[in-house]
C-alpha cells in the first residue's frame, strides 16, 4: 500500500526518476529520525506520501517561476526541504529553512546533505533571522501559526515583493477575516489538491491597517 501511494504521488508530481529517489530517501530519513526526534504527528507516518510529500509538492505548481524560498518554522522540512528536493534541478532554486529547534536542524542538515537539496539551514528564531534575510520570491509556512502572526513575521519580506504561500486547514476563511483586522493585503484562496477541507492562502501587497 505504501509503495502504491509513493508511486502515485511521484507520477502525479512529474518529477524525474532521480528526484523521486531523493524524495524516497527523505521519507526514509523521516521515518528513521521520527523514533527519537518526534518530527511529525505519529499518526501521519502511514500516509506520509499523500499527507506530507504531495501536500508540499503542490505549492511548486502555484508559483512555478519562483526560485528563492524562505520556509518559516521548517520542523521536519515540510514544505521547505521537500520543495528544495523537488526544485533542485531548476537553475537557481534555493530554500532557506528557518528552525529554532537544534535537533530538528540536525535532521534538516543531514537529510539535505544526503539528498543534495539546495538549502541553507538557519538555527534561529524567526524574529532574530528576519531582519538579515535578503529579498526572496516566496515566504512560506505550514502548520506554524495563525495567518495574522505569519503576516507579522513575514512583513519585511512581503513588503519587498515576496509572495506569501501559507497552507491552511478548514479555518482558512476565519483566519483571513481575523488577519484583515490588522492588515491590508491582496490574496487568493486556493483549494488544496490533497485535502478537500484545506486551502492555500497566497498573499501579496501587505501593509498595516494603521499605516
Amino acid at each position: 500500500m505504501a509503495d502504491a501511494e509513493r508511486d502515485r504521488v511521484l507520477a502525479e508530481s512529474g518529477v524525474s526518476r532521480e528526484t523521486g529517489e531523493a524524495l524516497n530517501l527523505y521519507v526514509e530519513q523521516l521515518r528513521r529520525w521520527q523514533s527519537v526526534k518526534n518530527l511529525v504527528g505519529p499518526g501521519t507516518l502511514s500516509e506520509v506520501w499523500s499527507r506530507h510529500v504531495a501536500d508540499a509538492l503542490q505549492l511548486l505548481a502555484l508559483v512555478p517561476e519562483a526560485r528563492r524560498w524562505v520556509d518559516l518554522g521548517s520542523g521536519a522540512g515540510i514544505p521547505g526541504l521537500i520543495l528544495a528536493i523537488a526544485g533542485r534541478e531548476r537553475p537557481g532554486f534555493h530554500v532557506k529553512l528557518v528552525e529554532s529547534n537544534a535537533r530538528k536542524c540536525a535532521f534538516l542538515t543531514e537529510t539535505a546533505r544526503l539528498t543534495t537539496a539546495p538549502v541553507q539551514v538557519l538555527n534561529k528564531r524567526i524574529e532574530a533571522v528576519m531582519p538579515d534575510l535578503e529579498v526572496t520570491d516566496i515566504v512560506c509556512a505550514r502548520a506554524l501559526a495563525p495567518l495574522q502572526q505569519l503576516l507579522a513575521w513575514s512583513e519585511p519580506l512581503l513588503k519587498k515583493g515576496a509572495i506569501g504561500v501559507f497552507p491552511k486547514g478548514r479555518d482558512a476563511a476565519a483566519e483571513l477575516t481575523e488577519a484583515q483586522r490588522g492588515w491590508r493585503f491582496d490574496h487568493d484562496l486556493i483549494a488544496s489538491r490533497t485535502d478537500s477541507d484545506a486551502r492555500i492562502v497566497l498573499v501579496t501587497n501587505l501593509s498595516r491597517v494603521d499605516a
